[in-house]
Parts: C-alpha cells; structure tokens; sequence
C-alpha cells in the first residue's frame, strides 16, 4: 500500500511451490505457515458478514459496476511486487472457486501505463471486491505514480469524475492528511464528489491506518505526529471505512467477535484504525444527535475487518508455477469491501443508491442497529511513534471515531439501505 499503509504484500516470502492447481486448503495452509493469520477464505469472510445468504439468493454485484483507483506500476519491478492482475484474478478464482471476473482498465489518467501490471494494493482491491461481489464488473483505473500531495488530489477528482459514467461505487484505498492540500484542491475534491452524489455514485475511502495520526504529505505510507483525520475519507460526502480485528470460526466463517484494529504492542510499524474529527468540515446534518460527534465531521462511518492477524486471503501469481498467498490488511482491505457491499445493495434495490451516509445514520439510531451492524465496543486508536505517542480514542457502544458505527451484517442491512436511501 502506498498512502494509507497496512497492507502486506508477501514481498518479504519466498513464492509457495504448490501443485498446478493449488487447492483452497494448500493455500489456506500456506498463507497460514507464512503470516501467522487465520487467513480467511472469501466465503468464511462472507459466512462472518452475513453476505453468503445475499450471494445463495442471486444478489451478487450483477449489473453493478466498481471502479478502483490504483496507482501505475512499473514493468521493472520483479514478481510479486509487481504482477499480472489477470493471472492473479485467474490464480484466485481456480483456488476459491469463483467465477471469472468482469474486469476493465482505464489508463487515460496514467498516459502510457502498462494496463495489466498491478501492485499488491491493487491486487488486494480487485480480489476483495471479487470475493464480496462476484458478479460485479471490476473497473481498474490508473493514476501516474506519486509526486506529491497536489498531482495525487488532481487524480482523485479524475477519478471521481471519470466514475460518473463509469460505476455506482467508488473504492479510494488511500488518504493523506487535511493540512496537506489548499483550500482550492479541497474544494475541487468536494466539488467532484457533489457530481457523484448527484449522479448517484457512491465513494468509499479509506480512514487510515495510523489511528489519531495523519499521513506524512511528503512522505506516502508514513504518519506524523499530527493529531488529524485525512482526505477523502474527511468530506463528508464519502462514505469512511475504518478497521477491525475480525474473530471466525476457522472452519465455517461463523461470526464471533470484533474489535478494533491495533497491530500489537512491540510492532516495528505500529497501525490502528484511523478516524477522529475534521478541521475542516462541520458537523453533517446526519451527523446531528450522533452521540461523541461534536461540532466537526467525525471519521469513520462504518468498519470491517483490516488485521493482517485475520484478513481474507490473497493471491498472486508469479509465473512458472510459482504462488504467493498473503492475507489481506489495512483499512484498504475494508474500502474496497464496503464498496462491493454497495454494489450488492443497488442490485438488491434494483436502482444505484449513491449516497447513503444519511441512510446508515438513520439505521444506527433505530431499533435495527443491532441487527445490521456489529457495534465494535472494545479497542482504541492511540498509537506511538519514534516520534512520540498520538492520544486516540476508544471503541463504544454505538457510533465512535475508530471504527464507526462498526461492521457489516449484510443480510439485514441492504434491505434497510434500499429502504432508506432516497431516489
């Protein structure tokens, strides 16, 4: 991951050397012995967020359309830095028995890019979303590789602008923090994303992953020691995801348990959920009432899993038979999720939802809050740095600034998203 930090990408593992056609278990296995990670199967991960019943009724991202922002890679660098993101879909589907992806790629934003070398983040997004939302078409567009806070920003409003004619959901895996753009380019991005909304797209993004912390503006994938929430994720015309550790049962996937994501005490490169409250943006109007959201825009919205120790497995393809299996991590593990979850809702509705922050907030306050949510109620954000401690927040009951109003149970929830969202 090259902003929002948190994903591992299995470059630091030898490739596994497995039958042609490695079986779900030997990759299980493997990704197992290598990371010390439940390394959950897309079905145990769809078993534990109640997908699987949507998925058994015909409710699988058919018709829907998510588009992917992801960073240019180079053709210099080695396997599994760099891959083909078609064998890697390819390689993924064999093992977890899925169908072959609708897969598209944009390069009109990245000029000469090579269209079908992918990085570890974008292998992590397009698997993900495949996993929740199988029938989904996946569009992949390509942004030029970082320069700097500005270019990146002027990326994410092509984006978000190419989007209107391109999907109904919108993953944004990365974020860097408020104080790093103008007040111009955070006016541009708003500016952009009230295209999408009333063109009924939804944008999710990342929350970050270094807790109370910012993102370093000249420095991707490295936080600071200033307390802040970050861009996009902080407007609040998107849709936020936070992090959690998810508990399942090994076997089957059952839902057991949650709490916020923190790496251990002792982890070289500490990480946590990211959330807090904007400098920026005031309260939203359907923020008003939220118990702990004071005056200002608090972050995130919702939550799922983005533990290395628990996420879904993935897989890359190294050529000549040779595999990697890493587990997903990182709140851009849970963007991309959360934007799958949309695409199965406007299928389920029949109609692109857009935005729904009103909606989620209208569930988190009534009777079937529990029944839609898993209300993450243990953990906190505060992480130390070399460069000193950054004083979070604690997981509560109910909505907190670490991981929202928590994660999905989305047999429950799409019905209420497509009842409470208005045309």
């Amino acid at each position: 991951l090259v902003l929002a930090g948190g994903c591992s990408s299995g470059t630091g593992s030898s490739p596994a050397r497995l039958p042609a056609r490695p079986t779900a278990s030997a990759a299980v296995a493997e990704c197992r012995h290598q990371y010390a990670s439940a390394c959950y199967t897309p079905r145990q991960l769809r078993v534990a967020y109640d997908i699987q019943p949507l998925l058994d009724r015909g409710t699988d991202g058919r018709g829907q359309t998510v588009v992917l922002m992801e960073f240019a890679s180079m053709r210099q660098q080695p396997a599994p830095q760099v891959t083909d993101i078609r064998q890697d879909l390819a390689l993924f589907d064999a093992v977890f028995g899925l169908p072959a992806p609708r897969l598209q790629v944009d390069t009109s934003l990245a000029g000469s890019a090579w269209p079908w070398l992918a990085g570890g983040e974008e292998v992590e997004d397009a698997e993900i979303v495949h996993a929740v939302a199988p029938d989904a078409a996946i569009r992949v567009t390509l942004i030029p590789r970082w320069t700097g806070p500005g270019s990146w920003i002027t990326a994410v409003d092509g984006v978000l602008r190419l989007a209107l004619s391109q999907g109904s959901a919108v993953s944004l895996s990365a974020i860097l923090g408020e104080d790093c753009f103008t007040p111009a380019q955070v006016a541009g991005l708003n500016s952009a994303l009230q295209a999408d909304q009333e063109h009924h797209v939804t944008v999710v993004a990342s929350s970050g992953d270094f807790g109370a912390a910012s993102t370093a503006c000249a420095g991707p994938g490295v936080p600071t020691s200033v307390k802040e929430v970050g861009l996009p994720a902080s407007d609040p015309l998107v849709l936020a995801a936070g992090g959690t550790t998810l508990d399942a049962d090994p076997a089957t996937g059952a839902y057991r348990s949650e709490t916020a994501w923190h790496t251990p005490p002792g982890t070289a490169s500490p990480q946590t959920s990211g959330g807090g409250f904007s400098h920026l943006f005031p309260r939203p109007a359907y923020q008003d009432g939220v118990a702990g959201i004071g005056a200002a825009r608090g972050v995130p919205d919702v939550a799922s899993d983005a533990a290395g120790g628990t996420g879904m497995t993935l897989a890359v393809s190294a050529g000549a038979g040779q595999y990697f299996f890493y587990p997903g991590a990182g709140t851009s593990a849970a963007t991309p999720l959360w934007a799958a979850l949309i695409a199965l809702a406007d299928q389920y509705s029949g109609r692109h939802l857009g935005f729904v922050n009103p909606a989620i907030y209208r569930i988190g306050r009534s009777a079937s809050y529990h029944q839609a949510f898993h209300d993450i109620t243990t953990g906190n954000s505060t992480v130390t740095f070399p460069q000193g401690t950054i004083t979070g927040y604690r997981a509560a009951p109910g909505w907190d600034p670490v991981t929202g109003w928590g994660s999905p149970n989305a047999q429950a929830l799409i019905p209420l998203l497509a009842r409470y969202t208005t045309p």
